[in-house]
């Protein structure tokens, strides 16, 4: 199993979101490549980056953040946040990001998801944002009326190398991941599920690496490594034990 630090980028900066809220942000980092130089000296495999003024926008906001953090390490990186079309994708798997993290679009354009997954195997990856068993879009400002199992499905049709679901309300508030939800899609599914939303101790980490089989092949952790209650070198441990 993977984790996956979480680099969330607003107006240029690491930040951290309370459940979206783009206007509960609390700043932890000012300089986001030397942030990855960071999570990339702790020993962890990969990166998990979102541009989050584009996931509102509709279109890259944060790329000289990206840009930087590509430069500074060479782990490899997912990247989400405002990715809508193929010119997009293709722009950013050439500049050095390893797999593009779809949200909108999956919902919007399922067709571009398809392409996407044909042009470029293995490395598209879909996020699904869950309210209340739907999905939410445009950044999680809307949510949709599409229930959360029906898209997922749809996805593991057109491809998709990873879904990455997050339960919006658990998402940086530190109440814990939710567990039974995510543990359900994996089990649903044959793509392999990163579990997202909610982590706030290595009890929780525990938690999910016990459901491992069920699907689960990796969980992002934002808040809880930037406030210390997850050590990167106990999480790492935990993650590559059998």
């Amino acid at each position: 199993m993977i984790l996956y630090p979480a680099i969330d980028l607003k107006d240029g900066a690491c930040v951290r979101l309370l459940r979206g809220d783009m206007a509960a942000v609390t700043v932890y980092n000012e300089d986001p490549a030397e942030q990855a130089r960071r999570f990339a000296e702790s020993g962890f495999a990969w990166l998990h980056l979102v541009d989050l003024n584009g996931a509102v926008e509709g279109k890259p906001v944060n790329a000289k953040a990206v840009e930087s953090i590509i430069a500074t390490t060479k782990l490899p990186i997912q990247l989400g946040g405002g990715i809508r079309n193929i010119a997009t994708i293709e722009d950013w798997l050439s500049r050095g990001v390893e797999r593009v993290v779809l949200g909108t679009a999956a919902v919007r354009n399922p067709t571009l998801v398809k392409e996407a997954c044909n042009k470029f195997p293995g490395r598209v990856a879909v996020s699904i944002d869950s309210r209340e068993g739907l999905v939410a879009v445009e950044g999680w400002r809307e949510t949709s009326t599409m229930r959360t199992l029906d898209l997922a499905l749809d996805m593991e049709q057109a491809g998709v190398a990873a879904i990455v679901f997050t339960d919006i309300n658990r998402d940086g508030a530190m109440g814990g991941i939710n567990l039974e939800a995510t543990v359900d899609l994996a089990f649903a599914l044959t793509t392999p599920v990163i579990a997202s939303g909610g982590i706030s101790s290595i009890e929780d980490i525990v938690a999910v690496k016990r459901e491992e089989k069920s699907g689960i092949a990796g969980v992002i952790c934002g808040r809880a490594l930037y406030d210390g209650r997850v050590d990167p070198a106990e999480v790492l441990a935990i993650m590559a034990a059998e």
